[in-house]
């Protein structure tokens, strides 16, 4: 089982974010580009823990950028954590971030 949550922020771009959580937690995040999600960065901890941080932008295929977060329009950057459910929760660590918003969790 797997644990899923996603945060916003408007204060920080992806990158500040990123290296941000670079200084804060035991992650080095690694710059991808992908056709679905654009321009993202991503770092996957010991425990196997994925944290992505990415606009919530994505390239449209007509075209025109489309919200990830549709829900949330008013968010400009997500961070996507997805850890197995016995894994430590990053939730105290990411709550000292400013600026950034925890939008849901969810378990699967």
């Amino acid at each position: 089982m797997t644990v899923t949550d996603t945060y916003g922020t408007n204060t920080h771009t992806a990158q500040q974010l990123a290296d941000l959580l670079t200084e804060r937690l035991p992650a080095t995040f690694a710059e991808r580009d992908s056709d679905y999600f654009g321009l993202y960065f991503l770092a996957t901890l010991a425990d196997t823990t994925r944290i992505k941080v990415q606009p919530n932008t994505v390239p449209g295929d007509d075209g025109e950028d489309d919200l990830l977060e549709d829900d949330h329009p008013d968010v400009s950057v997500l961070l996507i954590v997805t850890a197995p459910a016995e894994a430590q929760p990053l939730s105290t660590e990411l709550a000292a971030v400013d600026g950034l918003t925890r939008l849901r969790s969810s378990r699967n």
